[in-house]
C-alpha cells in the first residue's frame, strides 16, 4: 500500500482534456528549465535559448500526445494496470528515447554545434528529464487522479475495482 495514494479521479479529467492539462503544465516547467540550462551551457543569449526551449517544447508536446496515446492503449490491454515504479520508469525511458531522436538534430542546428556536443547536451537534458518526468507524472496522478487506463477493472469484469 502506498503511503500517498492517488486522489480519486475528478469527473471529466480524462481523455484529451487530461492530456492537454498534463502537457501544458509539464511544458511550462520544461521551457523554463531548458532556457536556463541552454543559456548556461552555450554562448547563446536568452532569446536564442528561449527559442530552442520553445522549439523543443512544441516537439515534446506533439510527441507527448502521440506517445501517451500509444502507451495508454498498451496499458489498457494489460491484466495488471497499476503504475508501478518499473512501469513509470519504462514509460519515462521510452518517451525520452523518442524525443532524443527528434531533438539532437534541433540542438545541433540551433546552437551551431556538432553532433557530439548536441548529443551530450541532449543526454544531460535527458538525465535531468528522466527524473523530472517520473516525479512530475507521479505528482500529477496524485493531484489529479489516475487516468481511466490505469484504473482496475470493475468487479463484474474480474477486477477488484480499486486503483
Amino acid at each position: 500500500m502506498s503511503a500517498f495514494p492517488p486522489a480519486a479521479t475528478p469527473a471529466g479529467l480524462q481523455g484529451p482534456r487530461r492530456k492537454l492539462i498534463h502537457a501544458t503544465l509539464f511544458e511550462i516547467f520544461a521551457i523554463t528549465i531548458v532556457t536556463v540550462a541552454m543559456k548556461l551551457w552555450s554562448d547563446k543569449d536568452v532569446g536564442a535559448s528561449l527559442g530552442l526551449a520553445v522549439s523543443c517544447s512544441v516537439t515534446a508536446v506533439l510527441w507527448n500526445m502521440a506517445y501517451n496515446t500509444l502507451f495508454e492503449a498498451w496499458e489498457r490491454r494489460q491484466a495488471d494496470r497499476r503504475r508501478t515504479v518499473l512501469r513509470r520508469a519504462m514509460h519515462a525511458l521510452g518517451f525520452e528515447a523518442g524525443l532524443a531522436i527528434m531533438t539532437v538534430p534541433m540542438i545541433a542546428w540551433w546552437l551551431e554545434v556538432g553532433w557530439w556536443p548536441a548529443l551530450l547536451a541532449d543526454l544531460g537534458l535527458m538525465a535531468f528529464f528522466l527524473f523530472y518526468t517520473f516525479a512530475f507524472n507521479w505528482l500529477f496522478d496524485h493531484i489529479f487522479g489516475l487516468p481511466a487506463s490505469a484504473l482496475a477493472a470493475a468487479p463484474e469484469l474480474g477486477g477488484s475495482g480499486q486503483p
